[in-house]
C-alpha cells in the first residue's frame, strides 16, 4: 500500500459543506421528496505542533463538526511553552495547558497532550510511532495537520510525521499498543500564515454559523489575542475566513490544502 492510497482519496469537489464535497451547490429538495439521509458520524483528529495551532486554523470547522455529531480530538505535540518571553517554559506551559483544555471544551473537542518540547519535536521513527498509535487509539476518519512547507520547523516536522504515521497506523505488521487502523479517508492541511510556502487552498468548508463561537473559544488563549507577540491572530483568521468564503461563495469559510494525488475525480459519466 502506498502513502497516496491511504492518504487522501477524499475530496475532488470545489466546496465542502460539512465534511463532504460538491462541485456545485445542490438544488433545493422538491416538495414531497424524501429527506436527505444525514451523513454518519465521523472522527476528526487535528494534530498541531503547538497548543493553539489547530484551534486557530481549523477550530471553526472542528466546532461545526462537533455540532453535527462528529467526534473531535485535538493532539498537541507540544504546549508551545517557549513562546512567552515573560514566563519560564514551565510557567507558560502550565498556562497553555489550562487554556488548551478550556478551548477544547468550548469547541466540543477531546484533547491529548504529546510528550515533546517546544522547538524540539524530533523528526524520527519514535515520534512517528507515537502519532501512529494515537491514530490507532482515536480511529480518525479525517486528519487535519500542518502543511509540509513552513518557516517554523516544528510545523514542517509535524506534517512529515503525520504523513508517515497514517501509513504506520494502517499496517497490522507494525507492532504498537493498539490494533491497526485503516479508516483514514482524508488528510487535510491547515491554512496557516506560517505555512504558506506552496500552499494551495483546495477544500473550502463553510463556517459562517460557527465563526463567532470560534472567536469566543480561541480568545481563551492569551497569545491568540495578540497579548504576547503582538500578532492579531484571531483578527487575521477571521479576515481569512472572509476572504476564503468570498471566493467559495460561502459567506465565511476555512480552506485546506490536499496532496497532489488527491486532486482528481473518478467518474463514470459527466456530473
Amino acid at each position: 500500500m502506498t502513502h497516496g492510497s491511504i492518504r487522501l482519496l477524499a475530496v475532488a469537489g470545489l466546496v465542502a459543506t460539512g465534511m463532504g464535497a460538491t462541485a456545485r451547490t445542490p438544488a433545493p429538495a422538491r416538495a414531497g421528496s424524501a429527506a436527505q439521509t444525514p451523513a454518519p458520524p465521523r472522527t476528526i483528529l487535528a494534530i498541531g505542533a503547538h497548543a493553539g495551532d489547530m484551534e486557530l486554523t481549523t477550530g471553526a470547522v472542528l466546532l461545526g463538526a462537533h455540532q453535527r455529531g462528529d467526534r473531535v480530538v485535538i493532539l498537541h505535540l507540544t504546549l508551545g511553552e517557549g513562546g512567552n518571553p515573560r514566563l519560564s517554559p514551565a510557567e507558560y506551559g502550565a498556562q497553555k495547558k489550562r487554556e488548551a483544555e478550556e478551548v477544547a471544551k468550548a469547541l466540543g473537542a477531546e484533547v491529548i497532550f504529546g510528550p515533546f518540547k517546544d522547538g524540539e519535536i524530533p523528526n524520527d521513527e519514535a515520534a512517528r510511532r507515537y502519532v501512529a498509535d494515537i491514530m490507532r487509539q482515536v480511529k480518525p476518519t479525517h486528519v487535519f495537520t500542518h502543511w509540509k512547507e513552513s518557516f517554523h520547523k516544528d510545523h514542517s516536522i509535524t506534517s512529515a510525521i503525520v504523513q508517515d504515521a497514517v501509513l504506520l497506523a494502517s499496517l497490522p505488521g507494525v507492532q504498537l499498543a493498539h490494533a491497526a487502523h485503516r479508516g483514514v479517508r482524508a488528510v487535510w492541511y491547515a491554512d496557516n500564515w506560517e505555512d504558506a510556502t506552496n500552499f494551495t487552498p483546495f477544500v473550502y468548508v463553510k463556517v459562517s454559523d460557527q465563526l463567532e463561537a470560534w472567536r469566543a473559544a480561541v480568545t481563551k488563549y492569551e497569545f491568540a489575542r495578540g497579548a504576547i507577540a503582538g500578532f492579531p491572530y484571531v483578527d487575521y483568521y477571521t479576515a481569512l475566513a472572509t476572504v476564503r468564503g468570498a471566493v467559495a461563495y460561502k459567506g465565511k469559510a476555512v480552506a485546506f490544502g490536499v496532496e497532489p494525488e488527491a486532486r482528481r475525480r473518478v467518474l463514470d459519466s459527466l456530473p
